[in-house]
C-alpha cells in the first residue's frame, strides 16, 4: 500500500519545476492545478513496486533510492533521484520499483488522470514527459553497462560523475553524497568492503577528497573522468 502522504504549502518557484519549466504561466497554473506537494522522512516509503501507478511525482529537494527486491531478498538500487527529477512513470499501470527517501524530500505529486487530460489539452506537455521517459531510458542503459562491463575502480569514479551531473554541473567540486556505503554497493553490484577501498584508493591518489559527513570533493576532475572511462585503470 502507498504510505500515507504529508502535505503542506512551502514556498515554491513552480515555474522551475521540469513539468512547467517553458510554459506560459497560464498552462503552468493548469499543470500545478493537478499537483500537490508532499514531504517524506528519511526511510519513508514513497510507492512500492506492484503499487497502482495513480500518481506521478517530481522531486523538489532531498534524495530518493530507486529499487526492485529479488526473490531471495536481495536489493537491488536501480537509480538515486535528487531535485529535477521525475518519476511514477508506469505505461502498465503498476509501479515497476520502489521509492524510498534517503534525507528530507520535499516532492510534487501529479495525479495521473488528469496529466492525461492535460496531455490532449496543452500542446508540447506530452512531448515534454516523453523526453523524461527518455531519460529514464538512458539512465537504465548507464546502469546495465556499469553493472555488467566496468571495473571496481570505474564504477565508484562513474558514480561520482553522475552524481555531480545530477546536482547541476559538469564542472560540480563538492558532491553531496547522502547514500550509504551499503546503498551505493546495491547500485554498482558491488560489496561495501570493495565500495569503501575504492574511495579511500580515490582519496590516497589524490582524486577525491572526503572532507565532511555525505561530501566528496572532487579534486581531480580529469584523472576521475579517466578512470570513468577506463584508461589508465587499476583495479581495486
Amino acid at each position: 500500500m502507498l504510505a500515507q502522504a504529508q502535505t503542506y504549502a512551502p514556498r515554491i518557484d513552480f515555474a522551475k519545476l521540469a513539468t512547467c519549466r517553458g510554459f506560459p504561466q497560464q498552462t503552468a497554473g493548469r499543470i500545478m492545478a493537478v499537483s500537490t506537494l508532499e514531504k517524506k522522512a528519511p526511510g519513508q516509503n514513497l510507492f512500492s513496486e506492484g503499487d497502482n501507478a495513480d500518481n506521478l511525482y517530481e522531486v523538489v529537494s532531498g534524495t530518493l533510492r530507486l529499487y526492485k527486491l529479488l526473490p531471495d531478498g536481495r536489493r537491488q538500487i536501480t537509480g538515486f533521484l535528487c531535485a529535477g527529477h521525475i518519476l511514477g512513470l508506469a505505461p502498465e499501470g503498476t509501479y515497476v520499483y520502489s521509492a524510498e527517501a534517503i534525507t528530507e524530500v520535499t516532492l510534487c505529486r501529479y495525479s495521473r488522470r488528469a496529466l492525461e487530460r492535460l496531455m490532449d489539452e496543452i500542446p508540447g506537455f506530452a512531448r515534454r514527459l516523453l523526453t523524461v521517459t527518455s531519460h529514464e531510458l538512458r539512465a537504465a542503459q548507464d546502469q546495465m553497462l556499469m553493472l555488467g562491463r566496468k571495473t571496481a575502480l570505474e564504477k565508484v569514479a562513474s558514480f561520482l560523475l553522475m552524481m555531480a551531473e545530477q546536482q547541476g554541473s559538469d564542472e560540480a567540486v563538492e558532491v553531496s553524497v547522502p547514500m550509504s556505503r551499503a546503498d551505493i554497493a546495491d547500485y554498482l553490484g558491488l560489496t561495501i568492503e570493495t565500495v569503501s577501498r575504492t574511495f579511500t584508493k580515490l582519496k590516497v591518489d589524490r582524486v577525491i577528497s572526503l572532507r565532511a559527513r555525505n561530501k566528496v570533493e572532487i579534486v581531480d576532475r580529469d584523472l576521475l573522468e579517466q578512470f570513468a572511462a577506463g584508461d589508465g585503470d587499476r583495479d581495486i
